[in-house]
């Protein structure tokens, strides 16, 4: 594959398997795991949550960097240990421009936690394969955080669309649980209702 014309299919691959290499847990969230939930829909970018120790990240940095992703392990370790904030480590690839964002799960941060031990394993076909993301019910909860940051209405249709996918098979207690304490049972409600 010509790495100039790389698209996003192509540079998770790239990603995941720079993972793998380096022995990296992960989970794939944002509109890509919604492929797998609910309908497919154009994205830039791939989220990711990691299980990233400390030393693991000379691994990480070297495996990106073999496949064009320029992420020095002080930058790396920089955002896992000096961080407070959730920012993710981004691995942008240097020929065409598409980002990966790694969120590094940290302590304390106990929806990425729980989301992380349910995540699922879906079988994405055969040009990336099988893959960890998340579980319908926590995507649906990232979504709504996301929402209510930005009202951006894809987090929305993503949601309607994981809903109308998996009528009947969602744990809305699980949801339920996680919105009252996230303080998003108003925008929930709302949704539904909309639904």
């Amino acid at each position: 594959m010509n790495e100039e014309n790389i698209d996003i299919v192509g540079f998770l691959k790239l990603v995941i398997d720079a993972l793998n290499a380096s022995g990296v847990e992960y989970l794939i969230g944002g509109a890509i795991a919604a492929w797998g939930w609910g309908e497919p829909r154009a994205t830039q970018d791939i989220d990711l949550v990691i299980d990233l120790s400390v030393e693991a990240v000379p691994r990480l940095s070297a495996e990106l960097g073999k496949r064009a992703m320029l992420v020095p392990a002080g930058v790396i370790l920089d955002n896992l240990i000096e961080s407070r904030a959730d920012l993710p480590i981004n691995a942008i690839h240097q020929y065409s421009g598409l980002k990966a964002d790694l969120y590094p799960i940290r302590e304390g941060d106990l929806l990425r936690q729980e989301a992380f031990a349910r995540r699922v394993k879906i079988d994405f076909g055969p040009e990336i394969g099988i893959v960890t993301v998340h579980s319908p019910e926590d995507l649906i909860l990232y979504k709504l955080i996301y929402f209510n940051i930005s009202h951006q209405p894809k987090h929305t249709r993503d949601i309607g669309a994981i809903l109308k996918s998996r009528q009947g098979q969602l744990d809305f207690a699980y949801i339920d649980r996680w919105v009252q304490q996230l303080g998003l049972a108003g925008v929930w409600q709302d949704l539904l209702s909309a639904a």
